[in-house]
């Protein structure tokens, strides 16, 4: 979708993430995969150029994804000059809520917004031999350990409250995302306008 922006040129048609993207926001949406944190990762790069200390708003839309992908994603909002709050507009599952919850600067939901967290999921079916299956196996409980640790820090919750947690397919409402230290206030729309 394209919209009209007028200057002393003339009316000049642009993309409407391009002109929200001016307006300092940034979506996260659909699967997280490599492409779309190196996409996330220009995009933090460049607003904090333009100005670091105005805060960045990252919206999120997302049923999670790769974990290296999302650990991208994760250290450059952590390293961000410019503050970043995070607004869940929808849903925020898996790696996705793991990154909501990550912010430094205000996490905020929409009345109708859902997280949900569980272990790391195992991608791809196990195949190879018994040392490339145990690999596989050391692999996906350090991701664990790592994910509970992240939880952890950002909740305010010990690693063994958020093992518990994780241990199935939690989901959340906003005010048990409240309880549960994942998300800081709930508010409406105009929250996200105000800039």
């Amino acid at each position: 979708m394209d919209v009209q922006i007028k200057s002393s040129n003339g009316i000049t048609l642009v993309p409407v993430e391009t002109r929200l993207m001016a307006d300092r926001n940034i979506f996260i949406e659909g699967e997280i995969s490599s492409e779309s944190a190196c996409e996330f990762v220009k995009k933090v790069m460049y607003l904090n150029g333009e100005n670091a200390e105005k805060p960045i708003n990252v919206l999120i839309n997302s049923n999670g994804g790769e974990i290296n992908a999302g650990m991208l994603m994760y250290d450059v909002i952590q390293a961000s000059k410019a503050p970043i709050r995070m607004f869940c507009v929808g849903h925020a599952y898996s790696m996705g809520a793991v990154l909501f919850a990550c912010g430094n600067h205000g996490r905020y939901m929409l009345p109708h917004g859902e997280l949900m967290i569980h272990e790391p999921l195992l991608g791809n079916r196990v195949g190879g031999n018994s040392s490339s299956i145990k690999s596989i196996s050391d692999s996906l409980l350090e991701s664990k350990r790592k994910m509970n640790q992240i939880l952890a820090r950002h909740t305010g919750k010990t690693e063994e409250e958020v093992e518990e947690a994780t241990g199935y397919d939690h989901y959340l409402t906003p005010e048990e995302s409240v309880e549960f230290g994942l998300c800081d206030e709930i508010v409406s729309f105009e929250k996200i306008m105000e800039g």
